[in-house]
């Protein structure tokens, strides 16, 4: 139902945007001949095309309306991983407007987080959790996840779709680096690996996954608060809510331990850092002069790119709602490797994520973009 509904969706906007073109040309191509037909038959044409216009504005609003109803069902749901046996929980994230950034009383505040701007998004569902490493595994090692399935009854070779995504090569150091795996969060992934992992989750399940855009992932921490945490402006409620320098014990914790912010979404404050898909400029958002929707900066290097979140690493400033940090090079700094890993940031053992699924499916050209990292291969 819902496909059918985004088809109908695309056909009548294609259609609205037909009508507009149509309509004008009709005006000008009547002004044109307006020595040839009298003011009567001028106005019945006019009208004729304003009437076709106005028949696509309404079933526009009756799919409008049904989508709305859509999200009005949007409901949290376990997805399981096929033959694994591995799930992970989804957070419904309803569509909204929110002023994205901090604003220039804001204690700590950098100038990469302004200035504020009024954003609208899209509804969503978000992993309630960073990802785990018994998710992240099955992806980076094949012969696991195989073996994994012939345990439990599973043919691997069901596995033909998600088998085409290309997968990581083998790591030459232990990736959690004693931290722990079992309900500990996969670290150290470049942002092309990240993407990768939505790429095969989404053959997997059926369903398309992908990395938040930043705007998605700050409307989501914020949860529909203003302030500088979801939890408040109050620094001394943090230990509550977040896994950070003062009381992480210089390693990341099992996920969800700490209080969830309002919209049941758990360490978007600390832990580890998350990668979202846009990339980093340093003027942050001056290029949006007015209200936008799903706002998206399309990263055409490599470097930087954006995380949010803070982590176990860092001072409670650096977990803020709007607090965003650059990706670098230099986290691959350790790998031995030439050419360096397409993989791994060795340095980076703070950094994460988690992932979304939007109501809307986009189209595939849409999807391959939000998995593609320019600058690293395909």
């Amino acid at each position: 139902m819902l496909r059918s509904l985004i088809i109908l969706l695309s056909v009548f906007s294609a259609f609205s945007l037909i009508g507009n073109e149509e309509t004008s040309v009709a005006k000008k191509s009547l002004e044109s001949k307006s020595n040839n037909k009298n003011d009567k038959q001028q106005k019945e044409d006019v009208s004729d095309a304003l009437s076709e216009r106005n028949t696509v504005d309404i079933r526009l609003k009756l799919i409008t309306s049904h989508i709305k109803n859509l999200e009005a069902s949007m409901k949290p749901y376990t997805e399981s991983i096929f033959g694994t046996g591995e799930k992970f929980e989804m957070i419904p994230i309803p569509g909204g407007q929110f002023f994205m950034g901090s604003p220039e009383n804001e204690n700590d505040r950098s100038e990469s987080e302004g200035p504020v701007n009024e954003v609208k998004i899209s509804p969503f569902w978000m992993a309630k959790t960073e990802t785990t490493w018994n998710c992240y595994t099955l992806f980076m090692y094949a012969e696991e996840e195989k073996m994994v399935m012939k345990i439990r009854g599973y043919k691997p070779g069901l596995n033909k779709v998600s088998d085409a995504v290309a997968r990581p090569t083998t790591p030459y150091v232990e990736m959690s680096f004693g931290m722990g795996t079992d309900g500990f969060p996969a670290i150290s992934m470049t942002q092309h690996a990240a993407n990768m992992y939505c790429k095969w989750l989404s053959a997997k399940t059926g369903h398309y996954y992908r990395l938040p855009t930043e705007a998605e992932w700050e409307y989501a921490c914020r949860a529909g608060t203003k302030t500088a945490f979801s939890f408040g402006d109050d620094e001394k409620l943090i230990d509550e809510y977040a896994w950070y320098g003062d009381n992480s014990d210089e390693k990341y914790q099992k996920v969800g331990t700490k209080k969830p912010n309002p919209w049941g979404l758990h360490d978007m404050h600390g832990n580890v850092s998350e990668w979202v898909l846009d990339q980093f400029f340093e003027d942050g958002y001056n290029k949006y002069n007015e209200i936008v929707s799903d706002p998206f900066i399309y990263g055409k290097e490599l470097y930087p790119r954006v995380t949010r979140g803070g982590s176990w690493m860092d001072s409670p400033a650096d977990l803020r709602s709007a607090a965003r940090y650059p990706s670098s090079e230099d986290w691959k700094e350790q790998d031995p490797q030439l050419p360096q890993s397409i993989w791994y940031h060795t340095d980076a053992q703070f950094l994460g994520f988690r992932v979304v699924r939007p109501l809307i499916i986009p189209s595939s050209e849409e999807m391959h973009k939000y998995w593609t990292t320019e600058g690293e291969p395909d």
